[in-house]
């Protein structure tokens, strides 16, 4: 057992690695209610070209997002089901870079994490059953591409982005889906649901002797060879300057991005992240400067935000929301950036906004079901979600001045509108 200690926490993270790579964590929380625990797998829905056992395989899009779904269906019955008799919560999620399955339980914690060990390690598709998910997930494509901020968050990375497979929406689209078989679905998790591309976290009160007993017992004894995955050519310019799409909104809807360049070799992607929603919110958040103006103008709404987001082989800071003119936004926030990147930003904004991002983070550790994915993304990047705290010392004004500047190209920033119809 490994057992990392984090003083000015108070936090501990138990781990521990099993035979065939499955790494299992403890985060101790002693007095809570509930115990949650996650199980994902480093896959998401760019992960849609990859070559496994010396094939190369081009899925169609969805293909992460369709066998989410299928995961809950067993031989013997729906996994859903089996939660329901137990009182527990479960659910399920797929991002661009992960797919997880996870519960929430106040008691038969390991009754529960039996059913997500064998459902999740344990696939069965047969044509009828994922001819019949083919309908469902249709209607809710269907929903998604009926949201305007959906719709907006698809152009922008078309947009950013040439060949990557980002530009794909996470469901694909009922054309794509329709090309989905039972074999292709086989296929996937054969090349990314091998125990050493995956991680089991459990966040609350639990033994962890037991849960990796329990996961060696209903995990596989060996590992597969994980897919070989790709993502195309980059380079540094953006796609498009604009992309635009006409929808019923009452006013414009906008997104601006950032192209910013890929997490480097050796570089923490934690502290990448860090440092990226710190520069975003330093630029555009809710208590910036240039917020208060716009706003002041009329030009957004209290529903302005950002966020910034790492990707394989990608990065980007996101800003946007509604306005009723979007144009004149983007150049009051290409004017601000190029300011920031030429005179560096304030020294008493940057101390006050990166304590206020701290303290962002820091409740996260008070909130099981946040903690327990931040610490799923931090695992499968080689370090641990409250190791935050050692990396917001190493982030000075200066490294936010120099994302800046590679954020002030012109080149580098893609707007996606959505405009009434």
């Amino acid at each position: 057992m490994n057992i990392k200690t984090y003083s000015a926490l108070d936090e501990q993270i138990q781990m521990r690695t099993l035979d065939n790579g499955l790494r299992v964590c403890y985060l101790p929380k002693p007095g809570f209610g509930k115990t949650f625990a996650i199980l994902a797998t480093n896959f998401g829905s760019v992960d849609a070209s990859f070559t496994f056992e010396g094939k190369r395989y081009d899925t169609p899009a969805g293909v992460a997002h369709f066998l989410e779904h299928k995961m809950f269906e067993d031989e013997d019955g729906n996994a859903l089901q089996k939660f329901a008799r137990t009182g527990a919560s479960p659910n399920a999620f797929t991002s661009h870079v992960m797919t997880a399955y996870h519960f929430s339980c106040t008691d038969r914690f390991a009754e529960n994490l039996e059913i997500l060990l064998k459902f999740v390690f344990t696939p069965y598709f047969t044509d009828e059953n994922v001819a019949k998910e083919r309908g469902i997930i249709g209607q809710e494509i269907g929903m998604m591409d009926d949201t305007p901020a959906w719709r907006a968050m698809v152009g922008l990375y078309e947009g950013m982005y040439r060949n990557h497979p980002v530009r794909v929406s996470i469901a694909g689209s009922v054309d794509s889906i329709a090309r989905i078989t039972p074999e292709t679905l086989y296929t996937c998790h054969r090349a990314f649901y091998s125990p050493n591309n995956m991680a089991l976290i459990v966040c609350g009160t639990a033994d962890l002797d037991e849960v990796c007993r329990m996961a060696a017992e209903f995990s596989p004894q060996t590992a597969a060879v994980v897919g070989e995955r790709h993502y195309g050519v980059r380079r540094e310019a953006v796609n498009e300057l604009l992309v635009e799409q006409r929808m019923p909104v009452s006013q414009p809807q906008l997104l601006l991005g950032f192209k910013d360049e890929p997490v480097q070799p050796g570089e923490s992607r934690l502290r990448r992240s860090l440092l990226g929603q710190l520069a975003a919110r330093l630029l555009c958040g809710d208590t910036a400067p240039l917020y208060a103006a716009l706003y002041e103008k009329r030009l957004i709404g209290r529903d302005f935000d950002v966020d910034y987001t790492l990707l394989p082989e990608g990065a980007c800071a996101l800003l946007g929301g509604d306005s009723r003119d979007p144009d004149a936004v983007r150049e009051a926030v290409v004017q601000q950036v190029e300011r920031l990147a030429h005179e560096g930003v304030d020294r008493a904004l940057f101390t006050r906004m990166k304590k206020a991002l701290y303290g962002l983070h820091l409740r996260v550790l008070d909130v099981p079901e946040a903690y327990a994915r931040r610490e799923a993304a931090a695992l499968f990047a080689g370090e641990h979600y409250p190791d935050f705290a050692v990396l917001f010392d190493t982030i000075g004004p200066d490294d936010v001045q120099a994302m800046f500047a590679r954020w002030a190209r012109r080149d580098r920033l893609t707007m996606s509108v959505i405009r009434p119809r």
